[in-house]
């Protein structure tokens, strides 16, 4: 038997894989924000040979939510998105575009439980964007804050490395970002940046309550008129040669420390 031609990729749109991110996907918006997140999701594509309970329920929802469904050889998942751990499933999509100060307030309004925020100062690689959405989403943060220039946007490099976070996690670039601090200070949401050469240590902040965590650039960290917006500056403890982290990486402490003291 001849074997079949190889799938055409979707022209314009970039692919998500495994279960939890369609499923996110398929059901945008995080829990007690109060502003959907539309994933734009097209098409979604199934192992043909699989017929496990978690992707016939996705198939029900792709189903319910008129999304085209499209099954497929396990040699097509591969090849299309090679390194993805794909899950037998894959979510064609267009990229969510980042929002603004208006759609800021509108989710600041709705919010049924304290802010718990992240603002990430001029962060340009997207790999880095990527994998702070991840985190954001995993710890329950309502909405990333960043500028408009000289920071990366939504890309599909963005959405691929954040796994589905891209659409569950409103995304928000603002005009001025001291501005925007001034209005989150002035809502009673403490700001606590994270600075190497502070002198307090991030552990013995009380992360409690209405909060922003922010964070600098890959290189220079937090501008200068951030660094003065915030209420508190805080380090983590660095012990050996490395002066410094990967802002992602920090971005994960420093957020699993305030879920810490949130949840006990």
């Amino acid at each position: 038997m001849a074997p079949h031609p190889p799938l055409a990729v979707p022209a314009g749109l970039s692919p998500i894989g495994g279960i939890h991110s369609v499923r996110a996907a398929l059901r945008p918006g995080a829990p007690g924000v109060g502003v959907g997140v539309k994933s734009d999701l097209v098409e979604v594509w199934l192992e043909r040979k699989r017929r496990d309970r978690r992707l016939m329920e996705l198939a029900d929802l792709a189903r319910e939510a008129g999304v085209r469904i499209r099954q497929v050889e396990a040699e097509d998942l591969a090849r299309v998105a090679p390194g993805l751990n794909h899950q037998g499933v894959l979510a064609w999509v267009k990229i969510p575009a980042s929002r603004g100060e208006a759609d800021l307030d509108v989710l600041l309004d709705r919010l049924d439980r304290p802010p718990f925020l992240l603002v990430l100062d001029e962060v340009q690689d997207p790999h880095n964007l990527g994998a702070c959405l991840r985190s954001a989403d995993a710890v329950g943060v309502q909405a990333i804050i960043a500028p408009r220039d000289n920071a990366v946007g939504l890309t599909p490099t963005v959405a691929k490395v954040a796994s589905g976070a891209a659409w569950t996690v409103p995304y928000i670039q603002v005009t001025n970002l001291a501005r925007t601090l001034d209005v989150l200070k002035a809502r009673g949401i403490w700001l606590v940046g994270l600075a190497g050469e502070a002198q307090t240590d991030l552990y013995s902040l009380d992360l409690r309550g209405p909060l922003a965590l922010v964070l600098g650039s890959e290189g220079r960290g937090l501008r200068r008129l951030t660094r003065e917006r915030c209420d508190f500056l805080a380090r983590l403890p660095m012990l050996g040669s490395v002066e410094s982290l990967n802002v992602s990486v920090a971005t994960g402490i420093c957020l699993y420390e305030a879920l810490r003291h949130r949840q006990y």
